[in-house]
């Protein structure tokens, strides 16, 4: 099939499903991240979800066999755009809804407690911390421009049900503020995986896992998640976790 394409767009594999993605060069690309949050989070067929700033749609293509629907919402109209056209691609209208908005918003286009898990893959540091990309996109992907950590967990305490799940990644300096806001909007967290570069390095990444209305303790922490050998290959566990089985037992 041959996929008209924009300026400085280009077509990748996700290596999942037949799944394929465009992303465009100038704007910001989905990393290691996203696909780590979409295999971290627990999910059932029955499921009916919320990506709370989408982007490309990354992690709804990748849930999107694993669950019955994913609502997301995105303010980028690039990224909108994307999102909307990797939809179509990959003819998952009747699994994925795209919806143009600001989730600090939300209350406005979703209804309260409706969704049985919220995925967010947010920027994930604070304005006065780092130099900020000069491109607009790249910016608030990376910088809490359009909204702060304190918005996202807002927003997804709004439409989760009693016993839904939130799951997200972050920094591992922040995690203190993030079980912060969990706590103050009755998400408690259950579980924690840190991702370290590699084995004698510190964690960059942190995946965290909670229940809204949960009860208090319970709180898991999973071994770690090792991205590297020490000749800068990805491990097997990362390659399990990445990708589907049938690719890991090809090439390991």
């Amino acid at each position: 099939m041959i996929y008209e394409l924009n300026p400085f767009e280009r077509i990748d594999d996700l290596l999942t499903d037949g799944l394929k993605i465009i992303q465009n060069k100038k704007e910001f690309c989905f990393s290691l991240d996203a696909v780590l949050l979409a295999h971290f989070v627990n999910v059932k067929k029955k499921y009916c979800g919320v990506d709370l700033g989408t982007g490309t749609g990354v992690i709804p293509l990748l849930l999107s066999k694993k669950v019955e629907k994913i609502y997301a919402v995105e303010l980028n109209p690039v990224m909108i755009d994307l999102a909307q056209r990797n939809v179509i691609l990959n003819n998952l209208a009747d699994k994925i809804s795209v919806k143009s908005g600001d989730y600090r918003k939300i209350r406005e286009f979703y209804p309260p407690q409706f969704a049985d898990f919220v995925v967010v893959n947010p920027p994930y540091r604070p304005v006065r911390h780092g130099n900020i990309n000069v491109t607009a996109g790249i910016a608030s992907a990376r910088h809490e421009i359009t909204a702060t950590l304190a918005d996202v967990v807002k927003a997804a305490a709004y439409v989760l049900r009693f016993r839904g799940k939130f799951a997200m990644v972050h920094l591992p300096e922040r995690l203190a503020e993030i079980i912060v806001e969990m706590n103050k909007n009755n998400i408690v967290p259950k579980r924690l995986c840190f991702v370290q570069p590699k084995k004698d390095k510190p964690p960059n990444m942190v995946l965290i896992e909670g229940v809204s209305g949960g009860a208090q303790g319970g709180l898991k922490v999973d071994t770690p998640l090792i991205v590297h050998n020490e000749d800068g290959s990805y491990t097997k566990n990362l390659l399990e976790y990445y990708y589907p089985d049938e690719f890991v037992n090809k090439n390991i």
